[in-house]
């Protein structure tokens, strides 16, 4: 068999593509090679003819093919009008390398159509994969699916999932990876709660610091497919790529699809430094890549006011923010049209002159007086029947005009990919934030999409969500100082392509503390600290009814983008002053936080969450321990931090509760921190202690 391997190579990893086929396939992809051992690696693709199979055993490509014997689900999926030319075959492949990256493209010459993956092994660590689809034929080609797929070894033995709800975000699950197949589907029209789109495969004693693991988010905001299969012959594969509705993608002649980049990362040592190179492909994507920038604190409204907008308690609420040390205050939802609760006013995007008879003018300045910058609430996707926009143009929602649609929330989906309602929505916006000092966003969409559809008819998530893509990507452009979040009912819309175009994503709607402490460990498997809108709520929770005290919601916010929501008026003297102790300490400790290595600890119960920060250079490291529960006998009594430099001394200091002091541990080398460890206190449910190191 004549083959032609290319080896792309970074510090950890190796990718060796065989590029000799029509459709490129992955025979390596794991531990960094010196050399490659083509026999040995062929071996492992290419198994010997399996009795009553087919005489050639095809290997599970990059995009795999039916066509070729294949029997893992088909990476390409269509056909022509009759049914025609279901199963492509593609053949006469043209190949470009370089060090890190190759294309290779083929072409159908019987179904007319041209194939283009690529591949890169990027500078964060992550395998970048996309794959396009041209139609190069006279008449329409109607697509059913375009993905990616991963071959793993047979000694990925489990997998690594997550679920969710609405307050209940990244939930993690581990189960068998034997035989048979996992999926998971999303038609929400966003990444949702309850799928999100990551999944890891493993070695069955892998854990954060030690075992192979392997790891794929596809990054696209909108509808997606995930899974995991082990063929009969026992070869394993994940697949991950755009869940297109019956009819959603037709090619016209000339007309291309391309996936969705699915990034993926490998690590020999756990499932915290494979998370590394996720949170690296973000830093080097986002906004804010040319220069590193303090997150500001910030306050936001809704739990403070809700729907109850008076200028005069916001300027009073602006004065204790801006006491407390906030750098940003956030007008959430309720200050435009006649929006006075959730039922009317989406899409009349201009300022309520009932409630500020002024405009914002007058809450602005004070704001920015006090020394903050201020943001505020839309959602543009959105539009309530009972609004000035819908009563003119009702046939600007994305529904069937065939059927009764689904309502949520009082609210119907805005088709932004119909040109008018785009500009609608593009100018308002713009005029809002040309007309108003306003440097951040907070950019929500508060339901799914159920039978979405195109004036045409179509299915119409896929075209919705490239608009919403391109709304944001024009309003940088035309404001490009301006900070936007990704809110979705809190975490219903977290992917690495939302954060190419957004500086922060809403990382849920619940602030309990002691759910937050889960959902934000659950987050950090795929996206950095500082991309994750952690706030300190009242101290009752406004999602669960729960009571924390104020060092516990503090503990579990002050690792992410830190904010508070809540009325800061009912809060006692004492209360402000913890609360100005624990911004102070963020403020102090977040260019550490936001910038360094996200780490995460093994706890056999239920009960504990540990999790922390180290320096890149290993010359400082901050850990939290948060007892969630009755303390269990299965807790960790002893913490072990790997991962330090071990020749280094370390001076190590527990902070008080009210993050208003330290004391003193002792000096411990980073290799006793690693053998020995830290002796953990007794800590009653829902508290504390956070750790920090610091090279002497």
């Amino acid at each position: 068999m004549t083959v032609n391997l290319i080896h792309l190579r970074r510090s950890g990893v190796s990718v060796v593509v065989d590029v000799s086929a029509g459709v490129p396939v992955i025979v390596h992809w794991g531990q960094e090679l010196e050399s490659v051992d083509e026999e040995l690696l062929l071996a492992q693709v290419y198994p010997p003819k399996q009795p009553g199979s087919v005489d050639v055993t095809a290997p599970i490509a990059v995009v795999p093919q039916h066509g070729d014997g294949c029997f893992a689900r088909p990476g390409l999926a269509g056909h022509r009008p009759g049914g025609r030319h279901f199963a492509p075959r593609f053949s006469q492949p043209k190949v470009a390398a370089s060090a890190h990256s190759l294309n290779v493209t083929s072409t159908d010459s019987a179904a007319e159509l041209r194939l283009c993956c690529e591949i890169a092994l990027c500078e964060s660590g992550v395998l970048s994969i996309k794959a396009t689809v041209t139609n190069n034929g006279t008449n329409r080609y109607l697509l059913d699916t375009l993905s990616i797929t991963l071959p793993l070894p047979k000694s990925a033995e489990e997998l690594v999932t997550m679920t969710g709800s609405w307050s209940r975000e990244f939930s993690m699950h581990r189960q068998s990876f034997s035989h048979g197949a996992w999926t998971a589907e999303n038609r929400t029209g966003r990444t949702s709660h309850e799928h999100p789109p990551i999944v890891w495969a493993v070695q069955h004693d892998a854990n954060e610091w030690t075992g192979e693991v392997w790891g794929a988010h596809l990054a696209w905001s909108g509808n997606h497919v995930l899974l995991a299969e082990v063929l009969v012959d026992g070869r394993k594969y994940l697949q991950l790529g755009e869940l297109q509705m019956a009819g959603e993608i037709c090619l016209e002649p000339g007309g291309s699809y391309s996936t969705p980049e699915v990034v993926a990362t490998y690590s020999s040592c756990g499932l915290t430094p494979a998370s590394w190179n996720f949170h690296r492909n973000v830093r080097l994507n986002s906004p804010k890549q040319k220069s590193f920038s303090l997150r500001k604190v910030l306050l936001n409204t809704w739990e403070a006011v809700y729907f109850d907008h008076d200028e005069a308690k916001l300027k009073q609420l602006a004065d204790l923010a801006a006491s407390v040390g906030v750098e940003r205050f956030v007008l959430d939802d309720g200050w435009f049209g006649g929006r006075r609760n959730d039922k009317s006013s989406l899409g009349d995007w201009w300022v309520s002159a009932e409630i500020y008879p002024n405009g914002l003018e007058s809450l602005i300045s004070h704001v920015q007086n006090l020394g903050m910058d201020f943001g505020i609430w839309v959602e543009p996707e959105m539009v309530n029947e009972d609004s000035d926009l819908f009563r003119a143009h009702s046939d600007w929602a994305l529904v069937s005009p065939d059927y009764e649609p689904v309502r949520s929330r009082n609210q119907l989906v805005l088709n932004l990919a119909h040109e008018p309602a785009y500009q609608y929505v593009f100018t308002k916006l713009d005029s809002l934030l040309s007309d108003n000092r306003i440097t951040f966003i907070k950019w929500d969409m508060n339901r799914p999409h159920v039978q979405a559809t195109l004036h045409g008819g179509a299915a119409g998530t896929h075209e919705q969500t490239l608009a919403v893509y391109k709304l944001i990507d024009q309003l940088r452009a035309a404001h490009p100082n301006i900070e936007i979040e990704s809110c979705a009912s809190g975490g219903g819309r977290i992917d690495h392509e939302i954060l190419r175009r957004t500086d922060r994503v809403w990382t849920s709607d619940c602030i309990d503390p002691y759910r937050r402490q889960k959902i934000q460990r659950g987050a950090s498997m795929f996206i950095p600290n500082e991309v994750m809108g952690s706030h300190i709520g009242a101290e009752k929770a406004h999602t669960t009814g729960r009571v924390h005290s104020l060092d516990f919601r503090g503990l579990s916010a002050v690792f992410g983008h830190m904010g508070l929501e809540l009325d800061l008026g009912k809060c006692s003297d004492g209360e402000l002053k913890s609360i100005s102790q624990i911004v102070a300490w963020h403020k102090k400790h977040r260019e550490l936080l936001h910038s360094g290595d996200v780490v995460r600890f093994d706890c056999e119960s239920a009960s504990q969450i540990i999790h922390g920060v180290y320096a890149v250079d290993r010359s400082e490291a901050i850990i939290s321990v948060a007892q969630l529960a009755k303390e269990h006998e299965a807790d960790v009594r002893v913490l072990r931090l790997p991962g330090l430099d071990v020749d280094r001394k370390y001076r190590v200091s527990t902070f008080a509760a009210n993050f208003a002091a330290s004391h003193d541990v002792g000096e411990l080398t980073g290799k006793q921190l690693e053998v020995d460890g830290l002796n953990l206190p007794s800590m009653r449910p829902e508290s504390g202690t956070i750790y920090h190191l610091l090279c002497v």
